[in-house]
């Protein structure tokens, strides 16, 4: 399963969520980060039988606001 997932910088942290389940971890760097949702996200589907699991297609784009 591929997981889209948003990095960002919170104080001295790096915090790791999957867009689908909205699952965060946190690391001091983008691979402790990674590492550590990827442990929570299989704790999580481990729990999840496969035909019920629903993973909805994910899109990134930017928007332009005034300031």
């Amino acid at each position: 399963m591929v997981c889209s997932i948003i990095l960002t910088q919170e104080e001295s942290w790096i915090v790791a969520t999957d867009s689908t389940t909205g699952i965060a971890s946190q690391g001091k760097t983008n691979q402790e980060a990674l590492a550590n949702l990827k442990e929570a996200l299989e704790l999580f589907y481990e729990d999840v039988p496969k035909e019920n699991r629903i993973v909805y297609p994910t899109m990134m784009t930017t928007l332009e606001v005034m300031e």
